[in-house]
């Protein structure tokens, strides 16, 4: 009989994506690996970030973190609302409202934001958290409406209040689908922050927007590529939260 050590546990539980893509983001990060790694794809074009990768990674990190943040305080507890008893009306209501915000282009949110909101972070946050509610609210309405009638009645015999009910009961049974939407808000988010680097906000949109319009690919493409590593990091992380499915033996 094998025994098993803590870290070979660990290691059968840790999924590769949460090793290997922080990983290629932080060798990107470092000065001039970036550059070096894309200018025998683009000779003879100027690959230059300014600022450099690491502050245009933290920039970005920050609008997404903050976005994300303000669409789980918003989302979850409109969920939890709305599938109260009795509220069936309301529940349909605002998924119908909160899906609208993603009928309209991106662009189109931004440049309707610019004349209330200025240029900047606010028109871009404003525009990530209409776009991240749409799978927060949606995951979570699914996830509490599909937690076991009987469980939840179960929990009501033993004496709990609706409060207790919720938080000790429903809510971790529905965890597993509410994070899946999270983490979709999460990489939505990073993908549409990047346009919020024309209205000012910075980021990782910047070298993609100076590309553009210098005609420099190599930019473009150093832009893209570490937006891309910054998602699929952030969803290997945010994978770490949902618990593992048990086996059935």
């Amino acid at each position: 009989m094998t025994a098993t050590t803590p870290t070979t546990r660990l290691a059968r539980r840790l999924p590769w994506g949460v090793i290997v893509w922080p990983a290629l983001l932080a060798v990107c990060l470092l000065p001039g690996v970036l550059p070096g790694l894309l200018r025998p794809l683009f000779p003879g074009v100027a690959i230059t970030l300014d600022p450099p990768p690491w502050q245009l990674t933290l920039t970005h990190l920050g609008l997404v973190g903050l976005a994300t943040g303000i669409v789980v305080g918003l989302g979850v507890p409109l969920a939890v609302a709305v599938t109260r008893p009795g509220w069936g009306a309301l529940r349909l209501l605002t998924e119908t409202l909160v899906g609208l915000g993603q009928t309209v282009p991106t662009l189109a949110v931004l440049a309707l934001a610019v004349p209330a909101l200025g240029f900047g972070w606010a028109p871009t946050l404003f525009g990530l958290i209409v776009y991240g509610l749409v799978p927060v609210v949606s995951s979570g309405v699914a996830g509490l409406l599909a937690v076991d009638r009987g469980v939840i009645d179960a929990a009501r015999g033993m004496g709990m209040t609706a409060g207790q009910r919720l938080l000790r009961v429903e809510l971790p049974l529905a965890r597993p689908v509410l994070l899946s939407g999270i983490r979709t808000a999460t990489v939505y988010n990073v993908g549409t922050a990047t346009v919020g680097a024309a209205l000012g906000a910075g980021g990782l949109g910047r070298p993609i927007i100076d590309g553009l319009s210098q005609q420099n690919t190599g930019l473009v493409m150093a832009g893209a590529l570490l937006a891309a590593l910054l998602a699929l990091s952030l969803d290997g992380l945010l994978g770490l939260l949902v618990p593992p499915e048990r086996k059935v033996s």
